[in-house]
């Protein structure tokens, strides 16, 4: 086999049944830390499987794309970014870059799989603001049994640091089914990750008790 093919083998090979190009990424790391610094508030505990990881967003910022790559250089696993427009050029790039098209399907088959997926909420000019999380994405998420994740981020236009507090997982309020279901715990993780930024822990004890409780389901 001659050289050509054996490269041709190994890009191949990088890609994954997701498209997600694990070469490119390693090319792209370098250059997004030096735009990106992204620090984790507390050692990272994620379950081994499965999960739905909810974050805020600032407008014009690619927030779930820097938290995506920096989280799977901390957990050592591919972590997909929801929010890849299905355009040329852009969706394809995305796509290798770990992106999944904004669709209920492509999560639940994403989660179906063993991903870790992380997904933003609508962006906000403000520091603490979270806009609203689509509640057909958090559905996949409970139809597929994959424990969801809120993760708070504190960035600035100005700054490169990037500070990223995960909460331990959601639980739902009531026992319900279907699109109400969804659209509590769409609005339940919201209020999360609102209390997180502003410092309370939304209905947990204390900060402590979140980041036991956070062990403890790993």
């Amino acid at each position: 086999m001659t050289v050509s093919a054996d490269n041709a083998r190994m890009a191949q090979l990088a890609v994954d049944e997701w498209g997600r190009d694990a070469r490119l990424i390693d090319l792209l790391s370098p250059v997004a830390r030096l735009r990106w610094d992204v620090t984790f508030a507390d050692e990272v505990r994620l379950p081994a499987g499965p999960a739905l990881v909810v974050v805020n967003t600032r407008r014009f910022a690619l927030t779930p794309i820097a938290v995506a790559w920096a989280l799977g250089d901390e957990l050592e696993r591919p972590v997909r970014f929801v929010g890849r427009p299905d355009i040329v050029p852009f969706g394809p790039l995305l796509r290798r870059s770990g992106g999944l098209l904004a669709r209920a399907d492509e999560v639940a088959g994403a989660l179906r799989d063993g991903a870790l997926v992380l997904v933003g909420a609508s962006p906000g000019l403000g520091a603490e603001h979270v806009g609203t999380i689509e509640p057909e994405i958090v559905g996949a998420a409970l139809r597929e049994r994959a424990p969801i994740h809120v993760a708070a981020v504190r960035s600035s236009a100005t700054k490169r640091h990037i500070g990223v507090e995960i909460d331990h997982a959601l639980r739902p309020g009531r026992r319900r089914r279907g699109p109400l279901a969804e659209v509590e715990l769409a609005e339940s993780a919201q209020t999360r990750l609102r209390d997180l930024l502003r410092g309370s822990t939304g209905g947990v004890a204390d900060l402590a008790a979140a980041r036991m409780a956070l062990r403890g389901s790993a």
